[in-house]
């Protein structure tokens, strides 16, 4: 099998899951099949315990962004997050600026995507209800691995590469 991951990434799964490695992050990463939905990951991610998460990529008029990182399931309504983020009107952000300011390809945004905003536009918006208990699958970079890394763990990554999360329990918004 072939790996599927893209070429023009500016960091590989394997440079991040060895800078999680470096900051002593205890992580287990399995392989599966490419997943573009919570729907198709539910499908083809096997038994993995734990959180998983879906993550919204939104801007506002002003071009300001945001990565949101809830639990899969968690219905989101989007002028009642705008709103408690103070952040105007929201619209999801288009692949090519995906690509530009996180560095990955839609089906594969991730929390862990923050490592290529090395300028700070992006802010993390965390889901109160992912920081607690289990550990947090995310994809590292590609959407045909999933890594399982502990929340504070996953929140100690943010804050060593300039990405604090701003925590927001989304279950009373």
């Amino acid at each position: 099998m072939t790996d599927p991951t893209p070429a023009n990434l500016p960091t590989s799964p394997e440079t991040l899951l060895a800078r999680l490695e470096a900051l002593g992050i205890e992580t287990q990463t399995v392989s599966h099949p490419p997943v573009f939905t919570v729907e198709q990951a539910k499908v083809l991610r096997g038994e993995l315990p734990g959180h998983h998460i879906k993550n919204l990529f939104l801007r506002n008029k002003k071009g300001a962004m945001w990565l949101v990182v809830c639990l899969e399931d968690r219905q989101i309504d989007l002028k009642a997050l705008a709103g408690a983020l103070e952040a105007g009107r929201f619209s999801f952000g288009s692949a090519e600026r995906l690509m530009t300011y996180l560095g990955v390809e839609p089906g594969s945004v991730t929390p862990f995507a923050a490592i290529n905003d090395t300028d700070g536009q992006v802010q993390v918006v965390l889901d109160t209800a992912v920081a607690e208990n289990g550990p947090v699958n995310c994809h590292p970079l590609v959407n045909h691995m999933t890594t399982a890394i502990t929340a504070t763990d996953l929140i100690r990554f943010l804050e060593s590469i300039g990405h604090p999360p701003k925590l927001l329990d989304m279950g009373r918004i």
